[in-house]
């Protein structure tokens, strides 16, 4: 049983405060601020993927906007290779300019459109 001066005591000091750790996109390498912070499967579920990155939403949504889900089982399981590629390449040229909190609605790839 704590006395009573003691429970004051903790009462009255203050809390720790823990300070959050930045993610960082590996897509973009910009910090994600937790509200745009999005987990991407390297290898979708639909083919067996279980492990996850945290990147920003506009990179996300720009990844599935360009690739279909076999060719980021395939060919793009990580994510040294979507940096590689040269519509990403773009993208990620693109958006570095853009402060880390931004976010505009990606358009599927004319490419996909097609299928």
């Amino acid at each position: 049983m704590i006395g009573t001066i003691r429970r004051k005591l903790i009462s009255l000091s203050p809390t720790p405060y823990v300070q959050a750790v930045d993610v960082v996109c590996p897509i973009c390498n910009r910090p994600i601020p937790e509200s745009q912070k999005d987990a991407h499967h390297l290898v979708p579920k639909s083919r067996g993927g279980k492990t996850t990155e945290y990147l920003h939403r506009i990179c996300h949504r720009q990844i599935h906007a360009l690739f279909t889900e076999t060719e980021l089982a395939m060919k793009l399981n990580t994510a040294s290779d979507l940096q590689e590629h040269p519509e990403m390449k773009k993208f990620i040229h693109w958006v570095k300019s853009k402060p880390n909190h931004f976010y505009e609605k990606s358009r599927k790839s004319a490419r996909l459109k097609e299928r």
